[in-house]
């Protein structure tokens, strides 16, 4: 597969998979990331599954679909094991002689059906060693469901079922770092990108691919309801997710750990936080200190990464 990341105008003319005429929100992060990854596929062969969510409701609306690829429709929990038992027919029936030609196998999940009800079905996929890719939409809550908190979700976001009031200040709880968690299975290669950072999505992606087993893609998706931004700050939401270190860019490969975009003047938190109004009720006197505790969270992580690229030290 010849390398497009470094050719935008090459990119832009890769037949589209996922087709104009969907029903995702105007500004959804999941349908830009989707036909970037699936550009830089080529025009190798595609399986595909999809997790009910989301990306999966609104590209399927019986009897018509949104894909130029072949699409399985999962359920909740289950797209990397669907997905993982149609790779292992796929070997089968190639081992006998009956397909000739290389397929490859891209999962995709939302964070519901990913950090949480799906995380047994993706550990078990990756630990098996099933040669497929599974990609994370990330859009830090349950938004096809009615924008309830995941593991995913922020601390401090005000979701319906982590309302922001007298009782609690939005959600209680820091996010998981599922792909920390994904580096854990010491598979071939793991990543965190935006589709904001096309370059870097489509390189990711490209590796993801090519490695002889499993991989695993975070990407930071944007719900403009879920998030309340207006649908064309999306790409501006995502790069200051990037340049306040909230969500890093990065890989795994072969356990080498590499920050793949380091910001030139790394901001504050609060200036990603602010622009959403999930966060509103932070920017309160009395919640300071959740602020505070946030960017605290933030430059642990991102000194962790340091050290973990080798750039880093305890007393930095």
């Amino acid at each position: 597969m010849r390398s497009v990341a470094t050719n935008l105008r090459e990119l832009s003319k890769r037949e589209v998979s996922l087709t104009g005429g969907h029903r995702l929100c105007a500004g959804c992060g999941a349908p830009i990331m989707v036909r970037q990854m699936m550009a830089a596929a080529g025009d190798t062969p595609i399986v595909s599954s999809v997790s009910t969510g989301c990306l999966e409701v609104a590209t399927t609306i019986y009897p018509y679909t949104a894909w130029n690829n072949s699409l399985i429709h999962s359920a909740f929990e289950n797209s990397a094991a669907t997905l993982s038992g149609v790779e292992a027919a796929y070997r089968s029936l190639k081992a006998q002689g009956k397909i000739d030609r290389d397929i490859k196998f891209i999962a995709f999940g939302g964070d519901g059906g990913t950090y949480d009800i799906g995380l047994q079905s993706l550990s078990g996929a990756m630990e098996r060693g099933h040669n497929m890719v599974y990609v994370c939409y990330d859009n830090g809550a349950y938004m096809n469901t009615g924008i309830q908190r995941s593991s995913a979700t922020p601390r401090g976001a005000d979701t319906t079922t982590s309302p922001a009031g007298k009782k609690i200040p939005g959600k209680p709880e820091h996010r998981k770092d599922l792909t920390a968690i994904m580096a854990a299975h010491n598979i071939p290669y793991v990543a965190q990108t935006t589709p904001a950072h096309w370059r870097d999505l489509v390189t990711k992606t490209e590796k993801a691919l090519a490695v002889d087993g499993p991989a695993f893609i975070n990407v930071l998706a944007p719900c403009p309801r879920g998030w309340r931004v207006p649908p064309e700050e999306t790409i501006d939401i995502l790069r200051e997710a990037a340049d306040t270190c909230y969500w890093p860019l990065f890989e795994v490969n072969e356990g080498d750990w590499k920050i793949t975009y380091r910001p030139r003047e790394k901001k504050p938190v609060e200036a990603w936080l602010k622009r959403q109004g999930r966060f509103r009720h932070l920017f309160r006197e009395e919640n300071r200190p959740i602020l505070d505790d946030l960017q605290a969270e933030v430059d642990r992580n991102w000194q962790r990464l340091l050290r973990l690229d080798g750039e880093g030290s305890s007393s930095e």
